[in-house]
C-alpha cells in the first residue's frame, strides 16, 4: 500500500491526520461536551493540544471513541469502559511507533475500500477486497482491524436512511463467508469444541467470527445457533461429547450469570469456558470457579483455549 521508494516512516507521516473536536463529533456522533467529559473525568481518550490549547485527535483517538460508544450501546457504564479498553490494548502485540502507524494506515485504507464496496452494494467488488485482505493478513487482523470495525459502524448507524440496507448487505456477506470458513476448518479435525451463545445476547456474525478465531489446526469449533437454550446444553454435550463447551457473549452479564455458569459446569461432563467481552467483564467474578475466562481478543482467545484444553489454564 506504500508507494515504491517511500520509507515506512514517511508513509506513516503522510497518513497521520489530526482532527479538531468538531470534526470528531461529526465523524462519531458524540457531542464535544461528552468527548471532553470522557477525557477529563474518565481518562478514556488523550488528545494532543495545540499551543493555544485546542484539542486535536488522531485516527486512533477516533477509533477509541467509536469503541467507547459501542460499549455504551451494549449497556456498559462509562466508568467500566476504561478497564475493558486497557485489557483489549494489552492483549495486542506491541509494535514500534513507526510500524504501528504504518499498519494502522494500511488497515484504514482497506476499511475505506470495504466501505466503498458496501456503499455501492457491489458484491463482486467486496469479494475482491475480501480476498485481497485475507491474502495480506492473518485471520484475527482481517476481522479485528478491517472487517468488523466497518460492520460495527454500520450497525450503529443502521437507523439512518440507506445505512440499514448497507448493513444488511454486509452482514449477510460476512455471515456466508465465515460459515464457509468454519465448515472447511472442521474437515479432518479430531479435537472438537462447542461454541454456544448466551441466550438472548449477541448477533450471529459476532458468534461465528468468535468460532473462527477460536479454532486452529488442532481444534475444530462447532457453533450452535442463537436460539440454543442454556438449560439444554448438558443434553447437547452428552450427545456430542466435545472436549470443551465455550459460551460466548459481548453484552454486559446478568447479575446471576456467575451462579448460572457454576451450576451448568457441575452438570457437564466436559470443561466450561466463557469467551467474548462478557468474559472480560466477569474475569474477577469467576476466579476460583470451574469456569475459565478466555477473553475477547482473537489471538488471546485461541491461545487460552489451547492452554485450557491442555489443562494449563487456571480457573
Amino acid at each position: 500500500m506504500t508507494e515504491p521508494g517511500a520509507s515506512p516512516a514517511s508513509g506513516a507521516l503522510k497518513r497521520e491526520e489530526l482532527f479538531p473536536i468538531r470534526e470528531v463529533s461529526r465523524l462519531t456522533g458524540v457531542n464535544p461536551v461528552t468527548l471532553r467529559a470522557w477525557e477529563r473525568r474518565y481518562g478514556l481518550i488523550q488528545p494532543t493540544r495545540t499551543d493555544s490549547g485546542h484539542r486535536l485527535y488522531s485516527l486512533a483517538d477516533v477509533e477509541s471513541v467509536r469503541s467507547i460508544l459501542a460499549w455504551i450501546e451494549r449497556g456498559v457504564s462509562v466508568s467500566k469502559v476504561g478497564k475493558l479498553l486497557a485489557r483489549s490494548n494489552a492483549a495486542k502485540t506491541p509494535l514500534t511507533p513507526v510500524y504501528q502507524e504504518v499498519v494502522a494506515g494500511e488497515w484504514s485504507e482497506w476499511r475505506t475500500q470495504v466501505r466503498n464496496a458496501v456503499s455501492a452494494l457491489d458484491e463482486s467488488g467486496l469479494e475482491r477486497v475480501y480476498g485481497q485482505v485475507f491474502s495480506s493478513y492473518p485471520v484475527h487482523v482481517v476481522f479485528a482491524d478491517v472487517l468488523m470495525p466497518v460492520w460495527q459502524e454500520l450497525l450503529l448507524r443502521q437507523d439512518e436512511f440507506g445505512r440499514g440496507s448497507e448493513w444488511v448487505f454486509f452482514d449477510s456477506f460476512l455471515r456466508a463467508r465465515v460459515l464457509q470458513r468454519l465448515q472447511l476448518a472442521r474437515c479432518g479435525q479430531q479435537e472438537r469444541v462447542i461454541l454456544a451463545p448466551l441466550p438472548g445476547q449477541g448477533r450471529e456474525l459476532e458468534l461465528l467470527v468468535a468460532g473462527l478465531l477460536l479454532g486452529s489446526s488442532e481444534v475444530a469449533v462447532s457453533v450452535l445457533g442463537l436460539g440454543q437454550p442454556l438449560e439444554e446444553l448438558t443434553l447437547v454435550c452428552g450427545k456430542l461429547q466435545p472436549q470443551a463447551l465455550v459460551l460466548f457473549s459481548n453484552h454486559p452479564p446478568a447479575d446471576d450469570l456467575g451462579r448460572q455458569l457454576s451450576r451448568l459446569a457441575l452438570g457437564l461432563d466436559c470443561p466450561l469456558a466463557l469467551a467474548g467481552e462478557t468474559a472480560d467483564l466477569m474475569g474477577e467474578d469467576l476466579d476460583g470457579t470451574p469456569v475459565a475466562c478466555l477473553g475477547s481478543e482473537g489471538r488471546l482467545m485461541q491461545r487460552r483455549l489451547r492452554q485450557f484444553l491442555a489443562g494449563h489454564l487456571d480457573t
